[in-house]
């Protein structure tokens, strides 16, 4: 059985990657999705300033799982969703190496060469501490 981690949070680059992912899970047989959709910490005090309440800012969160789930439904391969807390590069990273997934597919936001040096990104800082292999779409 494959298994391939999908890491989304719901921009457009992850819905390439999502893309991309079930186009190679489609050619693996058996195989299974992990979509893992991290709660920035950075983000997500905002979040709960306007949400209503636990349960609309877990809807809210769902909902930017959605299109992503929409796809795997359509193309019948089955998955779980894991919505975990924190920075999502460690977070990503400590997921995908205690999961030992065939393949982990993250997209990348695109940032030019020097915003990456300065910041860094959660692509690259999860291709090089995944121990699995790594497949960034942009």
């Amino acid at each position: 059985m494959s298994n391939i981690l999908l890491a989304v949070d719901g921009s457009d680059n992850s819905y390439r990657a999502a893309e991309e992912c079930i186009r190679y899970a489609a050619c693996m047989e058996a195989s299974r999705v992990q979509l893992i959709y991290v709660a920035d910490f950075a983000k997500a005090k905002n979040e709960v300033l306007h949400a209503g309440g636990r349960d609309q800012l877990e809807a809210a969160r769902r909902k930017r799982l959605a299109p992503v789930e929409a796809l795997l439904q359509e193309k019948q391969i089955p998955y779980e969703v894991h919505i975990l807390h924190g920075d999502p590069a460690p977070v990503i990273v400590e997921f995908a190496n205690e999961l030992k997934p065939d393949l982990v597919v993250v997209g990348s936001r695109g940032l030019n060469s020097l915003q990456e040096m300065v910041l860094g990104s959660v692509s690259h800082k999860v291709v090089k501490r995944v121990q699995a292999p790594v497949l960034v779409v942009k």
